[in-house]
């Protein structure tokens, strides 16, 4: 039976994935003979039409998607398999999931990102909460353009899952239930049609369906819930919304709704000299303008109590240690911030300030059904 269903952060998806991860079980036991080794399989292909429909919130920016990978239900499903599924390393040790994990808000909790054959990676994990709201680049320093641009990059990283798509194309059309998988999703009726392009297609699909808006900070909006006193005076530190307070000089690139401006910057971190000296270039390496050097994107500051430990390089264990950065005013370079400068914030200023940093967590994200591992019981 062909089913239509809209799907969005609410109780109705809980209930949709809840009744799919019935099916999957029981479709394991009836195909688990089918199972080949190093990747998890054994589960009957959802079969649907494609009809997904991101609920964006209300207070969000419009929702901008590309024409040529629009969001179904078999997409979304797929790409989430696929996200999750070691099949694309080298050895089937790890996955997308490996360095964005459902409970850190997708991030991995690791200063530095560890790839396979434990090798460090470059930087540090960044969330893929709201991705589908990033215009202005993805990764640290922007170098790709489009979530399926940033879906292609890991595989063949050689410090992430050091594959190539050459190897993972094959594997998947080898695969007993993938076939079926992309077919539903993206109408193809050969096994030789699926490619790279296609799989990233499908994970970028999944990525785009990680929006995070239930928030104590959301809930004040719609009039649900209310601030606590230091939660209130922290908000107005933030917002610089206050003449008795000091400024926080935080909204001006942790902007609202999304807590981001999606800008490149410098935010104080190294003292350079010169341009030259940042021993991580960031966005420079990507545009090649030299005044691009030590600058990286502003991350969203949601579900900041999760994605610890901060910054490009995770550098800082703490949100205390975070706001004491800022609140001495960073360091110097040519293209630092002018925002950066000494804040004078009191021991209360930054502890209310933290108070509400606290309230754009969002335990319905981190804990909704559709985002999890559909290989675990």
């Amino acid at each position: 039976m062909v089913a239509r269903l809209k799907v969005g952060i609410s109780l109705n998806s809980r209930l949709i994935f809840q009744k799919m991860s019935l099916r999957l079980v029981f479709a394991f036991f009836i195909e688990a003979a089918l199972v080949v080794a190093c990747t998890p399989e054994g589960e009957e292909p959802i079969l649907s039409e494609n009809n997904y429909e991101l609920a964006a919130p209300a207070h969000f920016p419009k929702l901008g998607l590309p024409e040529y990978n629009p969001q179904t239900l078999a997409g979304v499903e797929l790409g989430r398999r696929l996200f999750y599924d070691p099949i694309l390393s080298a050895d089937s040790s790890l996955s997308c999931a490996s360095c964005h994990l459902q409970e850190h808000a997708f991030t991995d909790g690791q200063a530095i990102a560890i790839g396979i054959d434990d090798k460090p990676g470059r930087r540090n994990s960044p969330s893929l909460a709201n991705s589908a709201y990033y215009y202005k680049g993805l990764f640290w320093d922007g170098r790709a353009a489009t979530l399926e641009e940033q879906a292609l990059i890991p595989v063949e990283d050689p410090n992430e899952l050091g594959n190539s798509w050459a190897m993972v194309e094959q594997a998947l059309r080898r695969h007993p239930f993938y076939p079926t998988y992309f077919s539903e999703a993206f109408g193809i009726g050969d096994t030789a049609q699926i490619t790279r392009e296609l799989a990233a297609r499908a994970i970028a699909q999944f990525e785009r369906s990680l929006i995070s808006a239930d928030a104590k900070y959301d809930r004040v909006l719609r009039g649900e819930a209310s601030f606590t006193p230091s939660e209130k005076r922290g908000r107005d530190i933030f917002f610089d919304a206050s003449e008795t307070l000091p400024a926080g000089e935080c909204s001006h690139c942790h902007t609202p709704p999304l807590f981001t401006d999606h800008s490149y910057m410098n935010n104080g971190l190294d003292s350079a000299s010169r341009l030259e000296d940042f021993s991580d270039t960031g966005r420079g390496a990507t545009t090649g303008q030299r005044y691009d050097n030590g600058r990286f994107r502003v991350p969203s500051l949601r579900n900041l109590t999760l994605t610890a430990p901060y910054m490009h390089d995770g550098r800082f264990a703490t949100m205390e240690e975070v706001v004491e950065h800022y609140n001495r005013g960073g360091h110097y370079a040519e293209n630092v911030d002018p925002k950066i400068r000494n804040l004078h914030l009191s021991v209360q200023d930054k502890e209310d300030l933290i108070a509400f940093l606290r309230t754009l967590t969002d335990s319905t994200f981190v804990n909704h059904p559709g985002f999890s591992n559909p290989f675990k019981p």
